[in-house]
């Protein structure tokens, strides 16, 4: 099972907001599991230029996703996707370790 499948959708937002600041060749989208939220723990997403020696790194769709050895343990086969509608718009996490989420999907329990 991989650490993190990425859809086309969630791909073609990473790509697409690495080429606008230029970065598409030297950064990875990273991907943590962090303290916080109402539901305990939180996604935090930000683009990052360095690789430490623990980090596990997804390519998919011409990008790369680094997630921290810590993070891997929480997100385990979750699904990476972007979703652009009416009603919502941005990255979302299909978790399948999360036991409860958070009623706007920001934290999650475990």
């Amino acid at each position: 099972m991989a650490v993190i499948e990425v859809t086309d959708a969630a791909a073609a937002r990473v790509r697409e907001l690495l080429e606008k600041d230029g970065k598409l060749a030297t950064h990875s989208l990273r991907m943590k599991v962090v303290g916080g939220g109402c539901s305990g723990l939180r996604y935090e997403l930000a683009f990052d230029d360095r690789l430490n020696e623990t980090d596990t790194v997804i390519e998919a769709h011409d990008v790369k996703i680094v997630v921290d050895e810590k993070s891997a343990l929480y997100l385990m086969g979750t699904t990476l996707d972007f979703v652009d509608t009416l009603n919502e718009t941005g990255f979302k996490m299909g978790n399948p370790n999360a036991s409860t989420t958070c009623g706007c999907g920001e934290s999650f329990a475990a």
